[in-house]
């Protein structure tokens, strides 16, 4: 029992020594971690504070280097301010410099201008003087003096004028043979030789020689009157029984020629024959003309046509289409352009009809600025065609819009008919425009009764009313024109432009 209990006791005292054995253990444990806890928090503690100052001395550089930069900036505006304010102040300089400079020119100015207007007063008053002088001593007013000024000097401007007229025609003279060459090679150049001859030249033949001379007249004043009456260029030359008949113009050279064949068959040949023979003829031209006009209508089954139109149609007959009569070309294409219509189930009536119309345009009367296409429209729609006709004549060159079917009919039969190059058309429409224009721009003159352009083109005749027009007047005139032609007009070689003033007195004995 005691045993028992002894044990008891032993295992008590041995659990309370292991007990407290155990406490002392944990506790110089815990304190051991504490210990290593507070050296560890420690060196954490040194190291954060070492990578705080780190980062608190990255942040200052980094902080410096942007002060520093935005100081280097300021300090950059700071200059360009500093420089634009030194030159803005030298800018002032100057212009205050400049101001000053303006003053003293407008002061300068202004003395200057009243010293002139003094002296401009003083000028008039003894201007003023001088005239009242001159009024006294030759009992003329200053406006009679004037006047009469002016007429010296226009007579002296006239006088020089004609001098000089007279200087170039005989530098002209002088240099005649190499002038001569270079007219030649231009008027080659000009137009072709058998367009030409085709275009402006007709030859009227003759029994003998004997009667050249009865044409050419005494003194060629015969020749000269029918040269003026007919406005044709009437070359005798050395050709054996034949004489040549120049102008642009058909109708004149047909008018010159039966104006010939009458006075050399009647074997009277006077100026006052000639006119009376001229006149008749072509009154006569006329009515063939119209004739010509309505037989040709008939022929063709064209009814209703207006009689201007008629008339135009009858012209034809008298101009060449580039080696084909004009009438007889329009006379095949309006048969063509029947047989094509029919062939297509066409109009036939008028598709013959614009036909013969397409080529009306180059027989007006008057020569407007506008291709033949267009005029032969505007006169169709004048004289009252229908539409389908208008559009086919002035569509034939494509120089407008085809609106119907007969329009490509006539342009295709126009072309197989003619068959004529492009080139050609250009160069004989240009020339006789230009011979066109040059009479015109002569008869825009006061005074002018008549104009025709010979030889080419390379002589203008002019003839004026004596009643009008004074022989001095004459001088200045054909100066005046030779000078616009010059100026205005556009031509190879030179135009020779001859003013003719004849006096003509008219009585009746009764």
């Amino acid at each position: 029992m005691n045993i028992v209990i002894g044990l008891l006791l032993g295992l008590i005292g041995g659990g309370a020594g292991a007990y407290y054995v155990q406490n002392v253990l944990l506790k110089k444990r815990k304190e051991q971690i504490v210990h290593e806890a507070e050296v560890q928090g420690e060196s954490i503690k040194k190291e954060k504070m070492l990578q705080a100052k780190e980062q608190f001395f990255k942040l200052k550089e980094e902080h410096e280097a942007s002060v520093k930069e935005k100081d280097r900036r300021f300090q950059s505006l700071e200059d360009k301010v500093k420089s634009k304010e030194n030159t803005l102040s030298q800018k002032i300089e100057e212009f205050g410099r400049k101001e000053k400079e303006s003053e003293k020119l407008v002061a300068d100015y202004e003395m200057k201008t009243q010293s002139l207007e003094l002296k401009t007063q003083e000028l008039d008053k003894m201007q003023q003087k001088r005239v009242l002088e001159l009024t006294k001593i030759s009992g003329m007013s200053s406006e009679d003096a004037k006047n009469q000024l002016m007429d010296a000097l226009k007579d002296e401007a006239r006088t020089g004028a004609m001098v000089h007229i007279k200087e170039i025609m005989e530098e002209a003279k002088l240099n005649a043979n190499v002038e001569a060459k270079k007219i030649v090679i231009q008027a080659i150049q000009r137009v072709a030789t058998e367009q030409a001859v085709e275009n402006a030249v007709s030859v009227f033949n003759i029994e003998s020689d004997e009667v050249k001379g009865r044409i050419i007249g005494r003194e060629g004043r015969n020749i000269r009157a029918l040269e003026a009456a007919t406005g044709v260029e009437i070359i005798v030359d050395d050709t054996p029984e034949a004489i040549m008949l120049s102008c642009f113009d058909p109708v004149r050279r047909e008018l010159a020629r039966l104006a010939l064949h009458q006075l050399v068959s009647d074997g009277r040949i006077h100026p006052a024959r000639i006119e009376e023979v001229v006149s008749k003829i072509k009154r006569q031209l006329e009515e063939e003309i119209a004739e010509t006009g309505r037989r040709t209508c008939i022929d063709l089954g064209i009814h209703g046509l207006h009689p201007e139109l008629t008339r135009m149609v009858g012209r034809m007959k008298y101009r060449s289409s580039y080696g084909q009569n004009l009438l007889q070309h329009s006379r095949e294409v309006a048969n063509l352009c029947a047989i094509m219509a029919a062939e297509l189930g066409l109009n036939v009536k008028l598709a013959k009809r614009a036909g013969l119309l397409h080529d009306i345009g180059k027989v007006p009367d008057e020569d407007p600025e506008l291709p033949h296409a267009i005029l032969g429209m505007k006169l169709a729609e004048k004289y009252g065609e229908k539409p389908e006709i208008c559009n086919a004549i002035g569509a034939h060159h494509d120089e407008i819009e085809m609106t119907s079917m007969i329009s490509p009919i006539v342009q295709v039969c126009d072309a197989v008919s003619g068959a004529r190059p492009g080139a050609r058309r250009e160069v004989v429409e240009s020339y006789i425009k230009r011979l066109k224009e040059l009479e015109a721009l002569a008869l825009s003159y006061e005074g002018v009764s008549t104009a025709f352009a010979i030889q080419a083109g390379r002589e203008l005749r002019v003839m004026v009313e004596s009643e009008k027009v004074t022989d001095l007047r004459a001088d200045e005139l054909s100066f005046t024109i030779s000078q616009r032609i010059q100026t205005e007009m556009t031509y190879p070689g030179q135009v020779k432009v001859t003013v003719i003033r004849e006096k003509r007195s008219i009585s009746y004995a009764k």
